[in-house]
């Protein structure tokens, strides 16, 4: 059964670790929420280590950047694990071929920076798709087009048997009150197309692997005194649960709606809520304080 807190503080002693999703826990893609941020500073003041743990299509020196820019201080975090960082390092050692067809925007281009911790990195080149070996997603052309616009480049690439790169398995995401699509949102629809999409993001395994490296880089810390904190139902806490992780459910971000959060989630709209999804997190709360 899901146990609802007020706050962090009433769990934070049973774990020395936490692994922090970013967006619609500690910002909406516009500003920081300052009550997160002073939750992560009150754990990291009692020898916490906050790692944060996100599905950003980018190395974690361009997250690190973005987070100064949104006003997330260097003290409430230890250090970053990316989807971006895993999928990078796949496709350095040639998971979609050297030539590459890119689906995303200028901004997610440091994608393509060199990776030295890759030994003998293949050379990417970014090509047409008639002429790609592979495909690389950082996330759509247009984060407001409905994701069906890219069915004919999907049935030719499928035709061609490329697999496709998601750098991002998320779906969604909420920039202020904007729902806009992500990379997530291309993989699943190339996959139900009969294509191959490979993931390396929450919730599948490589970003919980990475996360751990850099977690033990600072301290040794068993899994059973690590806390997993999202607001993606499918992403946060499955990748969680898959790991055999506890994990804190942000109710106010994603599912705001369906578990009608306003400062704290409805009891019987959480319980039918996680029904549905099939999903049993060790604790929920409106918003990270």
């Amino acid at each position: 059964m899901t146990r609802i807190i007020d706050s962090l503080d009433q769990v934070s002693t049973a774990y020395d670790a936490l692994f922090v999703d970013l967006w619609g826990c500690v910002h909406n893609g516009r500003e920081a929420f300052p009550a997160a941020v002073d939750a992560l500073r009150r754990f990291k003041a009692r020898g916490g280590i906050v790692v944060l743990l996100t599905n950003a299509p980018r190395h974690r020196a361009s997250v690190a950047k973005q987070l100064d820019d949104l006003g997330v201080p260097e003290d409430c975090w230890d250090t970053i694990a990316t989807s971006g960082d895993s999928a990078r390092a796949a496709m350095f050692r040639g998971a979609v071929g050297e030539k590459v067809y890119y689906i995303g925007t200028e901004f997610d281009l440091t994608f393509f920076d060199p990776l030295r911790i890759v030994e003998n990195p293949v050379s990417v080149t970014r090509v047409p798709l008639d002429q790609a070996e592979g495909i690389v997603c950082t996330g759509p052309f247009d984060a407001h087009a409905d994701p069906a616009g890219m069915r004919p480049q999907f049935l030719y690439a499928r035709q061609k048997g490329l697999k496709l790169l998601c750098a991002n398995p998320d779906i969604v995401v909420d920039r202020g009150e904007t729902r806009e699509y992500c990379a997530g949102a291309l993989a699943r629809l190339y996959t139900g197309m009969g294509g191959e999409s490979l993931y390396f993001g929450k919730p599948h395994p490589p970003i919980y692997d990475l996360a751990r490296q850099r977690l033990a880089r600072i301290a040794e810390i068993p899994d059973t005194r690590i806390l997993c904190i999202g607001d993606g139902i499918a992403t946060d806490i499955r990748g969680a649960l898959g790991e055999d992780l506890d994990s804190l459910f942000i109710t106010g971000g994603l599912a705001a709606e369906e578990t009608r959060t306003t400062a704290q989630p409805d009891p019987g709209a959480l319980n039918a809520f996680l029904a549905r999804e099939m999903s049993s997190p060790s604790y929920a709360i409106g918003f990270l304080r």
